[in-house]
């Protein structure tokens, strides 16, 4: 069963996700031979690879000489159905536009057939969302699983005004989807991509147990400082989570690859660790060794699910001086783990709660946000920390066995017992 996953910790547009999917393999000339049946006229299509932040992906840029039209649902719904698109894409495309102009009736309080589109009607809009129902299509993906989505901050101009972020249409088209915000100052989830992710995802939360074949970068068109605006897409298929001990919490196997090496630059070992969570490793470290002739060195260790060793073994050995690896076998046990927002008086900051069997054993702020708003509110890192954990408990949550004890009474003799009294 061919899966995939939509990373958007960055948040997600119309065309991100379409740069997506056309950098995790979607076939371009059909792609744009299904686009071009719908009749929009002139248009410029620009596909470039562009940087954002530490990261390089795929960016889409549609652009249309002159003022659009104000399309009506009426007119959507022509273009597609004249269009003679594949059935199941055609029939996706014409419920996310449906489902767009429910939110803008109740939000404007007018009847779906008096709607008319505005941004989401424009030529980039309509390519958009039928270039993504398409490029699934093409992908062969049967399943799309979708993660929380980082929404930002601030406000947002468009055709009705200032708008707070996220913007009231998108968060209409997000009800009942876990949403957050690391408190990045832009929108980053647009309607478009709000719309998309909310009809063609059949589930959200975490990285599911799959086997990533491949993985589709797609960038947004603005760069934000120390946020990297790309949409991460992993397709591949479902595997089942090998279990270690049935019946014991968070048991499972992993493969351990070991390699050591006395002749590798060190600075490629941050490239290395790069490729290798990119490619799925669950985690990649690194140590001093003391080689044979006596020589200093590194021994690379990379933990993953054991249908992951093959790959990771053949990138060790393309990525690194090492002609040979180790891999064995291992039990580890994992806690269940969430994320929960807080509030500080400097901002908002995720925490990693840990439990096992539903007690908490663990809670730590993420260290990213923390340093953010350190750096942001010119405050010692340490002090963000602190305000993150204490807001945290704040809240109620306690470690085992920390519950509050009542006082114990005093032990003392009293004038009763033929003591005089303050003796």
């Amino acid at each position: 069963m061919k899966q995939a996953y939509l990373d958007c910790s960055s948040g997600i547009s119309g065309d991100m996700f379409l740069a997506a999917l056309i950098d995790a393999g979607v076939p371009a000339d059909r792609l744009f031979g299904e686009l071009k049946k719908l009749s929009l006229g002139f248009y410029e299509f620009k596909r470039t690879r562009a940087v954002r932040g530490s990261l390089v992906g795929t960016r889409v840029d549609i652009r249309v000489p002159g003022e659009q039209p104000h399309r009506h649902l009426s007119d959507i719904k022509a273009l597609i159905e004249n269009a003679s698109l594949p059935v199941k894409a055609a029939s996706r495309a014409l419920k996310i536009f449906n489902h767009l102009a429910e939110v803008e009736g109740k939000l404007h309080n007018a009847p779906l057939d008096k709607i008319h589109f505005h941004e989401v009607g424009a030529v980039d809009a309509v390519l958009d969302i039928v270039g993504a129902c398409v490029g699934l299509e093409l992908l062969e993906i049967s399943e799309l699983i979708c993660s929380p989505l980082n929404v930002g901050s601030g406000r947002v101009n468009a055709a009705h005004g200032s708008l707070p972020v996220p913007a009231p249409a998108t968060m209409e088209l997000l009800k009942d989807i876990p949403v957050y915000s690391t408190g990045v100052e832009g929108e980053l989830v647009t309607p478009t991509g709000a719309a998309l992710v909310a009809n063609l995802a059949t589930g959200f939360g975490p990285l599911p147990a799959m086997k990533v074949a491949k993985i589709g970068y797609g960038a947004g068109a603005k760069d934000f400082p120390g946020h990297p605006n790309i949409t991460r897409l992993f397709v591949g298929e479902r595997t089942e989570i090998v279990v270690g001990e049935p019946g014991l919490s968070g048991d499972e196997i992993v493969s351990v690859i070991e390699a050591n090496v006395d002749d590798m630059n060190p600075q490629l070992f941050g490239y290395v660790m790069e490729q290798a969570l990119a490619a799925g490793a669950l985690d990649v470290t690194c140590s001093p060794a003391q080689m044979k002739k006596n020589r200093p060195g590194l021994t690379i260790s990379i933990l993953c699910v054991p249908e992951q060793s093959d790959a990771l073994s053949q990138l060790l050995f393309e990525q690194t001086t090492t002609i040979g690896v180790r891999i064995y076998e291992a039990r580890r046990k994992v806690l269940d783990r969430e994320q929960v927002m807080v509030e500080t008086p400097y901002g908002a900051v995720r925490v990693k709660v840990a439990r096992r069997e539903g007690k908490m054993v663990n809670a730590a702020p993420e260290f990213d946000d923390c340093r953010r708003l350190a750096t942001e509110k010119s405050v010692p890192l340490k002090q963000v920390i602190a305000a993150a954990e204490a807001t945290y408990f704040q809240q109620g949550e306690k470690f085992p066995g920390a519950e509050e004890k009542a006082p114990e009474k005093a032990v003392g003799t009293s004038p009763a017992d033929g003591a005089p009294a303050g003796s």
